[in-house]
């Protein structure tokens, strides 16, 4: 099938244009971007251009910062166009709402995606999970801003998400391996005087069977990267470590697969798109996105010094 690609930064072009170039299932055969391209592929300065242009390409992948994508999104739903689209899926859960109804009113595919859930060590994780008591469960998610997201200074806007923005993909990772569900009780949000959106955040939810569940994010962390979700249970303690690449279960690391344990994330997102087309189905599964809302809404806020990269 061919595929656009539309937004075209450093996620597209370190993840997606990959991803599709091995996938068997896509070809990239527009991209659609006000500054960037790919080489070798056909160029639209916007949606409408495309929509116009290239009526047999009936499917596009949405690399946008979260407020200028609704739009955009809508459109492509409006024209009959199945739609994927980059982590968070948007800059409200209203947005995420309507572009769900849009894909079943006009009979097309809807794909929410979360990265972080096709690392390696994921499913592992949820199934060693899926018949244990938890006690508790601990994410800490901590990197440096300048290294990850350099010049991105949207992220610091209203609807940029902050620290939330790799910290989302953590509870993307803890919304699909716990099998209960939890939610929110309490946040405590840091946030530089001169930004919108947080730096740090710690989150405490609660969990139907009692179970401690806490987030600590910093997008202040220097020296080592720390992605990790600890979770203890009466039968032993699991722990993800760099995003989900790799899985020590009572103190012993499991072997890895691959050399590039991470390296499948994109391609696996891509191949379940391609399932979605196949059987006409909708995968919009926002409960990350709604704790990050939840936290933006109950979190305690502290100023602190300014961002300055």
């Amino acid at each position: 099938m061919d595929i656009a690609l539309i937004g075209i930064g450093k996620i597209a072009v370190d993840q997606h244009v990959p991803a599709i170039a091995a996938s068997t299932d896509f070809t990239l055969s527009a991209a659609v971007s006000r500054h960037g391209k790919v080489e070798g592929v056909e160029h639209f300065d916007d949606i409408d251009a495309l929509l116009a242009a290239r009526d047999d390409i009936r499917v596009v992948s949405l690399c946008l910062p979260p407020v200028p994508r609704f739009e955009v999104a809508a459109k492509a739903l409006r024209a009959g166009r199945h739609v994927m689209l980059e982590k968070p899926p948007g800059a409200t859960l209203a947005e995420c709402y309507a572009l769900e109804r849009l894909a079943r009113e006009n009979g097309v595919s809807l794909f929410a995606t979360w990265h972080s859930r096709e690392a390696d060590k994921v499913a592992v994780a949820k199934g060693w999970l899926a018949d244990k008591h938890l006690t508790s469960l601990k994410v800490t998610w901590k990197e440096d801003v300048r290294r990850w997201h350099p010049g991105q200074a949207w992220i610091w806007e209203p609807g940029g998400m902050g620290v939330f923005d790799p910290g989302i993909n953590a509870l993307s990772i803890v919304t699909e391996i716990l099998p209960h569900d939890i939610h929110l009780t309490d946040a405590h949000l840091l946030v530089p005087e001169n930004c919108q959106t947080p730096i740090a955040a710690e989150l405490t939810f609660a969990h139907p069977e009692g179970a401690s569940v806490t987030a600590d994010f910093d997008f202040r962390q220097e020296g080592e990267q720390i992605w990790s979700i600890e979770a203890v249970t009466s039968q032993g303690t699991l722990t993800l470590i760099d995003g989900g690449a790799r899985i020590r279960i009572d103190g012993v690391d499991e072997a890895l697969d691959d050399d590039n344990p991470l390296a499948g994330e994109y391609p696996r997102l891509y191949a379940k798109m391609a399932d979605l087309l196949t059987r006409g189905a909708v995968d919009m599964d926002l409960r990350p996105m709604i704790h990050v809302c939840d936290a933006l809404s109950l979190g305690r806020r502290t100023a602190v010094e300014p961002f300055i990269e």
